[in-house]
């Protein structure tokens, strides 16, 4: 039986932090579904599909690693795509009690469905795609933080228009 993982986020826009967890995630079962969830209380700085495109060049071409957007309840999803497990991460203390709580309401919604909570690589615990958004709207250097093409997808669109010459 092929044990199916699902790591589920925003991913607006995807970070190192999400490339080493989606990396990791894979010694833990043979497939894993990177999905998308879309949310329509937040404004997306990136559309679901360029997020799965930035997504599959962060991530790479591993044939156990596939890229799905879903909207809904995260049970309902896993339970459709047949994964008994979720995996998150974990920056800090302060996001364990919201997904202490979203993994008891997931497995009261879906019984066989376990979370899995990873710790990031120490060198990139404090990165967000929230911070990531935030240096890039300000004209920062994103390269370290996130994938070349990510860097480039920000760029662009964070790009300022050239000043008005004057007349």
């Amino acid at each position: 039986m092929t044990r199916l993982a699902i790591y589920p986020g925003s991913f607006d826009p995807p970070t190192r932090g999400h490339e080493d967890l989606a990396r990791r995630s894979l010694a833990l079962c043979d497939r894993l579904i990177v999905a998308i969830a879309t949310n329509s209380s937040k404004q997306p700085l990136f559309s679901v599909e360029e997020r799965l495109e930035l997504l599959r060049a962060a991530v790479g071409s591993d044939p156990r690693v596939s890229f799905e957007q879903f909207d809904g309840l995260l049970a309902d999803f896993a339970r459709k795509m047949g994964a008994r497990l979720v995996v998150r991460g974990l920056r800090a203390v302060s996001d364990f009690e919201y997904e202490f709580q979203m993994a008891l309401m997931n497995r009261q919604l879906y019984p066989e469905l376990e979370t899995v909570f990873l710790v990031p690589s120490v060198d990139i615990t404090y990165l967000s795609s929230s911070l990531v958004r935030e240096v890039a709207r300000h004209g920062g250097d994103v390269s370290g933080l996130v994938h070349p093409s990510v860097a480039e997808a920000l760029r662009r669109r964070f790009a300022r228009p050239p000043a008005p010459t004057g007349a």
